[in-house]
């Protein structure tokens, strides 16, 4: 071989190996669990008879957080935060409204959240701030030995989610991300179906955030929302898509996400409505309009996650769920594809039909699977009061359910950080050129410890 070609045969060898090489996923670290630290996988506690909460945060959210949870029983609301005085001012009122006993206050610097945390006459801490706080306040919440709850996102990075992790299991207490798209009366019903094996076994799931966004930017105190997007680059809000499909396909309950991999379009949309809502041009906005993320597990199943939250498109979490046997979506139109069993010897090549249940049909499929933690009285009331259909209140509900019974909490810090892991390694996969990365497993090699998602129900 002339020399030519061994130089030519190198050069390709080094081509190969560096493509190889980019194509690998991106390693992410576990770090070692902390000293006295234990997997928290099933935590119960010690039972609470009466659920002293502490609400930190009281814009629109956290103020109708307060509303809501005077209509759970088992609960005294004793304390309550905002930077903004006249915020916990109405929220006091509400209290008073509902004929109950005012709470402690506690608000005007930046980090009166502190003295609420500190406060013997609290076992929650409910936080409804602004992103940023959230993961702060839930340490130092826990570092004082409370429970917390906290609303999504709970953590915007790897350094938050870790930390979080540490502390709940330091400290063996619950940490909680109120995702409330979990309890969604579609959701339920079609997990219990899938438990049921209506449709085969689960392989893939489909979930997103696709909400405009322009009509409520204006509606964040000091504009923080739309600023944490215009600085972000990623799927900075994937909760409400992935949860409900993690809990169909057992995620940390015998199987793990692995490897993920995103794309997203350029920021088309969101530089214009960025100077529309604060009056100042911005060239450099970094939430693509679009961000698409593409998920595998451990078993071999995969998850499609979308964000959009600029363009014209319908309201949609997608929510899909596609089995061996049968195939559920929410939107546009709620229905069910479960295939038919024709009579009789059916040629091996035949095409099967299948059965699109929608409607009463769809209703009377998924009462044959009724969901376990329902009962007619806790849905009306649900209804009754309200919270995106419901579901706000049969989080709050759940939640409190389980702290009063000592058992474990329907969404424990594991799912916090899975759902949460998904804004930081996108951005990690978007700015290397969509590499795939890997998803760590948070709880350290108990992914399969239990053995599919179940409801804590007290005997």
């Amino acid at each position: 071989m002339k020399f030519s070609h061994f130089v030519l045969a190198a050069a390709v060898l080094a081509l190969l190996c560096a493509c190889s090489a980019s194509n690998d996923p991106i390693k992410t670290k576990v770090p070692p669990r902390p000293a006295g630290a234990e997997c928290v996988i099933g935590l119960a506690t010690d039972p609470i008879d009466t659920v002293r909460i502490g609400m930190v945060g009281l814009g629109s959210r956290g103020t109708w957080a307060v509303e809501r949870l005077t209509y759970v029983p088992g609960i005294k609301i004793t304390a309550l935060c905002d930077l903004r005085p006249e915020q916990v001012e109405g929220s006091q009122e509400i209290l008073k409204n509902f004929g109950l006993p005012q709470a402690e206050s506690y608000s005007g610097e930046e980090e009166s959240w502190k003295g609420l945390c500190e406060s013997e006459n609290v076992d929650l801490v409910y936080i409804c701030t602004d992103w940023v706080h959230h993961a702060p306040i839930a340490l130092y919440a826990m570092q004082c030995g409370k429970h917390v709850a906290i609303e999504v996102p709970a953590a915007l990075d790897m350094d938050e989610i870790w930390a979080l992790i540490d502390m709940a299991e330091t400290k063996r207490v619950h940490c909680m991300m109120l995702e409330n798209c979990v309890y969604d009366f579609y959701e339920m019903a079609t997990l219990a179906m899938a438990q049921q094996g209506m449709f085969g076994e689960i392989i893939h799931g489909e979930g997103s955030y696709q909400h405009n966004l322009g009509p409520f930017w204006d509606g964040y105190w000091n504009n923080w929302r739309l600023e944490y997007n215009k600085s972000h680059r990623g799927d900075v809000y994937p909760t409400h898509g992935i949860g409900p499909v993690c809990q169909a396909l057992n995620i940390h309950r015998g199987d793990r996400m692995k490897t993920l991999v995103s794309m997203d379009t350029k920021a088309f949309s969101g530089g214009g409505q960025y100077e529309k809502y604060t009056g100042v041009p911005c060239p450099d906005y970094a939430n693509g309009d679009q961000t698409c993320t593409l998920i595998s597990t451990e078993k071999g199943k995969t998850i499609l996650i979308e964000h959009d939250v600029v363009t014209p498109r319908p309201y949609s979490r997608m929510y899909q769920l596609v089995g061996t046997a049968g195939f559920a979506a929410k939107y546009p139109t709620q229905l069910y594809c479960l295939g038919e069993t024709p009579e009789g010897e059916v040629d091996a090549k035949e095409i099967l039909d299948e059965k699109v249940y929608t409607g009463e049909e769809m209703e009377q499929l998924q009462a044959q699977c009724p969901i376990p933690i329902l009962t007619p009285e806790l849905t009306a009331l649900a209804k009754e009061v309200g919270g995106h259909g419901g579901m706000d209140f049969i989080m709050d509900y759940r939640m409190i359910y389980c702290l009063r019974n000592g058992l474990p909490m329907d969404m424990d810090v594991y799912d916090l950080a899975e759902w949460c892991c998904i804004s930081p390694l996108s951005k990690l996969s978007l700015e290397n050129g969509n590499r795939p990365v890997e998803i760590p497993d948070f709880t350290r090699g108990n992914w399969d410890r239990q053995k599919g998602f179940t409801y804590a129900l007290a005997k």
